[in-house]
């Protein structure tokens, strides 16, 4: 077995993750209302989530209520489809999801996947992690290393919901483990994806010949940098201005961040993401959840994408709780404004530091007093 590697190496996959977890989660939300007014379909989508304990030793408590304020953990993870334990799988993106007391708004507040950490000592029965700091994508590997599959899945969640207990003090009330290959369906679903696109945005992945056809315009090095253009391929090209994206360019456009017109890589790509977020959900809202053709297989396909843990309160309860929270009124925040924040740490590589202002936000959270803090640092909240 080899274990998680703590070198300097940074993991680079697809980064359609980060946008997926939010996705699943306001779709969640979004279809909340519409599903308790007519139970039968309420059924149909919670039945086709898969429900597993991932919470394990984190949760303090068997006397839940859904009242009060609610911290969901939101985590998307870069395994594929055979992973049986033998190659050590990170948390690609982390996402608290905050829901106020009121139950009427949210807030979307990332935690980096570098974020230099501390990590508690932890032992899954197969392999026993001492302890130390680390990158937090690390914690999920070091919980799942040596297992595969449910088992694999639960302890290393087990040990990220740990470390981010650590970290903040927010003990999460449920949690989601999101698969991001799935989420290509609902685009299917859909047919198409309009929002307004906000700088010039050159593609590295997916271009044509001039005969048509699709081909990679840019070779990249194993960080996934560009190394070279390739010959004779023309990259995709989406122009500032408003945008309908059939299922592959609405992708491709979300995973950009070299050949941005403003040159702001990854927190351009990030905010991307949110507004594609976003417009995905309230297209899914106007379109899917009125339309009786398309509801069942978006709901299944939304339902496939997603493992999770209620927390010990029922799907059917949390959709009806949260009934009133909807897309515009949840708040997207950037982690440590929007910034790369580095340290080169011996045996690690570079990290990124989370600066004060930043754990004061997850404070925040901790204390439902997120509007309070957004009043002190507007300039934070990301626009869409």
């Amino acid at each position: 077995m080899t274990l998680p590697r703590t070198t300097a190496a940074r993991h680079h996959t697809p980064r359609w993750t980060k946008w997926c977890i939010a996705l699943g989660s306001l779709l969640l939300i979004a279809s909340g209302g519409s599903i308790v007014a007519a139970r039968l379909l309420l059924s149909t989508a919670t039945g086709s989530i898969s429900q597993r304990n991932l919470l394990g030793t984190v949760r303090t408590t068997e006397h839940v209520q859904i009242t009060g304020p609610k911290n969901v953990l939101l985590v998307g993870i870069d395994t594929r489809p055979g992973w049986n334990g033998s190659q050590p799988s990170r948390s690609d993106s982390i996402i608290m999801l905050h829901i106020a007391a009121d139950h009427t708004h949210g807030y979307l507040i990332s935690i980096p996947r570098d974020s230099y950490v501390a990590i508690p000592a932890y032992d899954n029965g197969k392999y026993r992690y001492p302890g130390g700091h680390n990158k937090i994508n690390s914690a999920f590997a070091f919980g799942s290393a040596g297992l595969s599959g449910s088992a694999g899945l639960s302890h290393g969640f087990e040990l990220l919901a740990l470390t981010v207990k650590q970290l903040t003090g927010i003990t999460p009330d449920a949690g989601a483990i999101i698969d991001f290959q799935g989420f290509k369906n609902v685009v299917q679903v859909l047919g198409h994806v309009c929002m307004y696109v906000d700088e010039d945005t050159t593609s590295i992945h997916v271009g044509h010949t001039a005969d048509g056809k699709t081909a990679v315009p840019y070779k990249t090095h194993q960080d996934g940098t560009i190394w070279y253009k390739i010959p004779g391929v023309t990259p995709n090209f989406y122009a500032k201005g408003n945008h309908c994206f059939n299922p592959t360019e609405a992708l491709d456009y979300v995973r950009q961040r070299d050949l941005l017109a403003n040159h702001d890589a990854d927190y351009g790509r990030q905010r991307h993401q949110q507004q594609f977020i976003k417009a995905v959900v309230k297209q899914v809202v106007h379109d899917g959840l009125t339309s009786p053709t398309m509801l069942p297989e978006l709901l299944s396909a939304v339902g496939k994408t997603m493992t999770v843990d209620s927390g010990g309160i029922s799907l059917a309860d949390w959709a009806f709780a949260m009934r009133n929270v909807n897309p515009d009124n949840l708040v997207t925040i950037k982690t440590n404004g929007g910034r790369f924040n580095p340290r080169s740490v011996p045996g690690i590589g570079e990290v990124e530091m989370l600066n004060s202002t930043s754990m004061e936000l997850l404070q925040a959270a901790r204390t439902d007093t997120v509007d309070q803090w957004i009043t002190q640092n507007p300039t934070w909240v990301a626009t869409s």
